[in-house]
C-alpha cells in the first residue's frame, strides 16, 4: 500500500533552515504530483508547496514564496522541502501528500490528496 514517511523536522531558531524529506513507497512515484501541507495547533491544514510529476512545475503558498523550495528525486522516490529564513509562524506539523490521481498539479484542495504521511513537527523559536 502507499506509504509516505517524513523526516528532517525539529527545532530551529528564527532565520534558520531545515530540510524535510518524504520517502514514498508502494506505488509508481513518478505517476503522481506531490505536495507539502502544514497544520498549526487550532488551525486548519493548509497548502505549503506542490510539484508535478517530473519536477518541471512547482507551486507555493504566498506565505512561503522565496523562502521554501520543493523538489523531487524520482530515482529515489523522495520529495523534499527546503525551508530557509524560517519564522516562528512556520511552526506546525508538516505533511507530505500524494494526489489521488494525476501527474499534473491541479490545485491544492485537500480532498484531491488521498494519501498522507504521519506528519513531522517543525518548531521555530523566536
Amino acid at each position: 500500500q502507499v506509504q509516505l514517511v517524513e523526516s528532517g523536522g525539529g527545532l530551529v531558531q528564527a532565520g534558520g533552515s531545515l530540510r524535510l524529506s518524504c520517502a514514498a513507497s508502494g506505488y509508481i512515484f513518478n505517476n503522481y504530483a506531490m505536495g507539502w501541507f502544514r497544520q498549526a495547533p487550532g488551525n486548519e491544514r493548509e497548502f505549503v508547496a506542490g510539484i508535478n510529476w517530473n519536477g518541471g512545475n512547482t507551486y507555493y503558498a504566498d506565505f512561503v514564496k522565496g523562502r521554501f523550495t520543493i523538489s523531487r528525486d524520482n530515482a529515489k522516490n523522495t520529495v523534499s522541502l527546503q525551508m530557509d529564513s524560517l519564522k516562528p509562524e512556520d511552526t506546525a506539523v508538516y505533511y507530505c501528500a500524494r494526489r489521488t490521481s494525476g501527474r499534473s498539479w491541479n490545485g491544492s484542495m485537500l480532498a484531491d490528496f488521498g494519501s498522507w504521511g504521519q506528519g513531522i513537527q517543525v518548531t521555530v523559536s523566536s
